[in-house]
């Protein structure tokens, strides 16, 4: 089993809360969620990272990996577009969420369960305030779909 799978694996899915699974750009995004973490900025525990060196590399076989393991959802989120270390491997992913997204409306799952997002490293609070959102959205998409969860956690915003 690769790395990656076994990340997933490991992470421990509540009936209550969703959970999410955040892929991360090694140089941005990860770097972005440990300055929100440094700076003391609150998002939901449910969030759980996984470094890649860049979103480049992250597969669509892995995404569905992990919505098949039990994610709720799915956040890629790498570099600003033109700020990719590995030229253009956010662009890259960006393409993959969009197909991604195609592949799961076909197969009659709502698409909404993975996003991709663009956070450059000195943007903590803004990898937080996706964190947070992204979550909500997850909420409301398991409560339609007659989840078991009750309401979302509330998490004070942050006043940085």
């Amino acid at each position: 089993m690769n790395t990656v799978a076994t990340q997933i694996a490991e992470q421990e899915i509540g009936a209550q809360e969703p959970s999410i699974i955040a892929f991360c750009c090694h140089y941005c995004a990860f770097t972005a969620a440990d300055l929100a973490g440094t700076m003391r900025q609150q998002y939901p525990p449910n969030v759980h990272i996984v470094r890649f060196p860049c979103t480049g590399r992250l597969e669509i076989n892995i995404i569905l990996q992990a919505l098949l393991d039990g994610a709720d959802g799915v956040l890629v989120a790498g570099c600003e577009p033109g700020g990719c270390h590995f030229i253009k491997g956010n662009l890259r992913a960006a393409k993959r969420v969009g197909y991604c997204r195609e592949v799961l409306a076909e197969a009659g799952v709502n698409p909404e369960r993975v996003e991709m997002r663009h956070i450059a490293a000195s943007q903590g609070p803004l990898f937080a305030e996706t964190a947070r959102q992204f979550t909500a959205k997850i909420w409301a998409l398991k409560n339609e779909a007659g989840g078991d969860a009750a309401s979302p956690p509330v998490l004070p915003e942050d006043s940085a």
